[in-house]
This record gives C-alpha cells, sequence and structure tokens, in this order.
C-alpha cells in the first residue's frame, strides 16, 4: 500500500493526465469505523495487524494497475481510480466494504461485532476551474456522510 506522499504525488500526475485526455478521476476515503474503540480494547500491536488485515484486503480489491491505494493517515484510506466515473467508483468501493467485512476481524463494543469500513466516493472531470484538492474535499464529505448514516456503508457524490 502507498503512503501518503506517493498518494499525492499520485493524485497529481492523474490530475494532471485527466485533464490533457478530459477523462474522468475518482478518488474514494475510507475509515475503519470505531477504530479507537478497537485499538483500546485490542492494543495498539493487534490495532497495528488490523490495519495491515484491511489494507492487504482494500489492495486486493483493486482490479488494475492504474488503480491505486495509500493509507491517508490513521485509521483512513484512499484509493485513486483514473478513467472511472462516479458509478464505477461506486461499484469498487461497495467491493472494498464487502471484502473488510467478510474478513470477519472481531471488535467487541461495536454494534455489528466485526470491523466494518465506511467510504465516501467522489469523481470529476478535471478542468482548470477545478483541482484535485476539490476532489479530495468531496470524497471526505461524503465519507463523513457515511459515518453519519450509521457506518459499514459507501455513500457517492458526483462534482462533474
Amino acid at each position: 500500500i502507498a503512503n501518503r506522499r506517493h498518494f499525492d504525488e499520485y493524485l497529481d500526475r492523474e490530475w494532471r493526465r485527466g485533464l490533457r485526455q478530459q477523462k474522468p478521476l475518482a478518488l474514494i476515503m475510507a475509515d475503519i469505523d470505531f477504530f479507537k474503540s478497537y485499538n483500546d480494547v485490542y492494543g495498539h500491536q493487534r490495532g497495528d495487524g488490523c490495519l495491515k488485515t484491511v489494507a492487504v484486503s482494500l489492495v486486493n480489491s483493486l482490479n488494475r494497475v492504474t488503480d491505486l491505494a495509500a493509507r491517508y493517515g490513521g485509521e483512513e484510506f484512499a484509493v485513486i481510480l483514473p478513467d472511472t466515473d462516479l458509478e464505477g467508483a461506486r461499484v469498487v468501493a461497495e467491493k472494498i466494504r464487502r471484502h473488510v467485512e467478510d474478513l470477519r476481524i472481531e471488535s467487541k463494543g461495536v454494534p455489528n461485532r466485526f470491523v466494518t469500513l465506511s467510504l465516501g466516493v467522489a469523481s470529476l472531470l478535471p478542468s482548470l476551474n477545478l483541482s484535485a484538492t476539490m476532489l479530495l474535499s468531496s470524497s471526505d464529505a461524503v465519507l463523513f456522510d457515511a459515518k453519519n448514516a450509521g457506518r459499514n456503508r459507501v455513500m457517492k457524490k458526483s462534482t462533474e
């Protein structure tokens, strides 16, 4: 899984490519639900193991070599999907959500007893009037909506 620096560089590169080729760029922001509680119950060492397991599942959910999964920070991950519209990104996000849920990593004290993800999806067609930061803000905002709507779900927003 890529680190934050690689993510930032790749997002910038794919933004510029999308602008040149007039192809959409999608971004998925994913957050492990109730991860602070997981760390409180199981400890940070097991929490690190959980992060690694989720990261591997996330990477394995991607089909194209151009798709990039990265650890964005803390328990948050980001996925860049070049040449992908909103519906295509939603399908990938749902696959990621389902794969993590299917891992059935036990998590005491949370509503469904297992580690789950909330995901926010956005897609836009790069233009001179927009920026990659806007795509990031949009996907982060719908991630927040997914958490507020009950977690363990995918929510999407088009900024096209």
